[in-house]
């Protein structure tokens, strides 16, 4: 029995401030460009005022990448075109500055965080500061067997917790999230097909490797097979994850919702942060207003859970990688939207002609 009551997540977590959000609406009507003439820009511009309630809006000067890691056992039939346990290689790399989420960020100015949850590797091949949260080494075969036992689901789900109050108490002021796995996309579609009552066929996609038709055969039979273990739980979502998500999966959902308590914005990229987001949705219903979909990355799973969040992508560009890449590709879209909501000059204020004056000689 779990000692961890996500009922609290309800209570915990506002929505933006609505008072904010009309102020910068109001403030908007009033600058030299007219409203709508800047498309989405406004949305996100008062969007961010009401997330910082602060008008004018602040401008985003400390946004973060985290990546939470892991392996699936899943993996090991084949739904990946990379091997099953070799999620660490990736980590190195993103480390290493070689992977497309490192270089964009340094491009962009940005740190990038790795926490390992359950990366199939000895520990002591990566930095103390990326392991110390891991909850086991790899996750389970979700189509025989649980991911996690009920305690290592809510351990995970802690420590994603205590990694969203890090960032917040460090002065981050955006996340933008994602994850570093193999056979994280098959976990993520049983989540989404389970959530929205779907079939496995409905949200299997390529993944980030772009696998060839045999091998989304062989994933889709996988969902399917973990779907008929993920509907019996369906109502106990710390459950769900336990048996059909992993430990990474479970650490995103924790840091989602505790991100959304402590007022921190967080940007969505690819299928797996998107299906830990559905789950996030399922326990607190207001949590999704603190987030934003990076980029339609064309997976069919990711595009399921936005259209039940009434998410709409920021971008559409089809990036699959993972790894944050596609989510901080808007990151410059959301800095953008805060300047200029910001630094806009308003229109002259209009003066009040004087009266006419009446003639002496009338």
């Amino acid at each position: 029995m779990s000692s961890l009551n996500l009922d609290d997540f309800t209570d915990l977590i506002e929505r933006p401030d609505g008072g904010v959000r009309r102020d910068a609406e109001a403030r908007r009507e009033r600058q030299i460009v007219p409203p709508g003439a800047l498309g989405r820009l406004d949305d996100l511009g008062e969007w961010l005022a009401a997330a910082q309630s602060a008008v004018p809006v602040r401008p985003v000067e400390r946004p973060r990448v985290v990546l939470f890691a892991g392996d699936h056992g899943i993996a090991e039939l084949g739904v990946s075109r990379r091997a099953a346990g070799s999620a660490s290689e990736l980590v190195r790399e993103v480390l290493e500055g070689g992977r497309p989420v490192s270089i964009l960020a340094r491009r962009l100015g940005v740190p990038v965080r790795v926490v390992d949850m359950a990366l199939d590797c000895d520990p002591a091949e990566l930095p103390e500061d990326v392991v110390r949260h891991r909850v086991r080494r790899g996750s389970g075969r979700i189509d025989v067997e649980d991911a996690l036992t009920l305690e290592e689901a809510e351990a995970a789900f802690r420590a994603g917790v205590a990694v969203a109050d890090e960032e917040a108490d460090s002065g981050t002021d955006l996340v933008v999230l994602g994850d570093v796995s193999v056979g994280g996309t098959t976990a993520a579609g049983v989540l989404v097909a389970a959530l929205c009552g779907t079939d496995a066929s409905v949200v299997t996609g390529r993944g980030g490797t772009g696998i060839d038709d045999l091998a989304w055969m062989r994933k889709c039979a996988a969902i399917r097979d973990a779907l008929r273990r993920a509907r019996p739980v369906l109502g106990d979502q710390l459950q769900l994850l336990a048996a059909v998500g992993g430990a990474d999966l479970a650490a995103i959902t924790g840091f989602l919702l505790q991100s959304a308590v402590r007022k921190l914005p967080v940007v969505l990229d690819g299928v797996v942060v998107a299906a830990c987001a559905l789950v996030g949705q399922r326990i607190a219903f207001r949590a999704p207003d603190w987030w934003l979909a990076g980029q339609n990355s064309g997976e069919p799973g990711q595009t399921k859970a936005l259209d039940r969040m009434a998410l709409e992508p920021l971008l559409d560009h089809g990036v699959t990688v993972g790894e944050g890449a596609g989510g901080l590709l808007a990151l410059p879209l959301v800095q953008a939207a805060a300047a200029l909501a910001a630094e806009l000059p308003e229109k002259p204020a209009v003066s009040e002609e004087e009266p006419e004056k009446v003639s002496d000689e009338e």
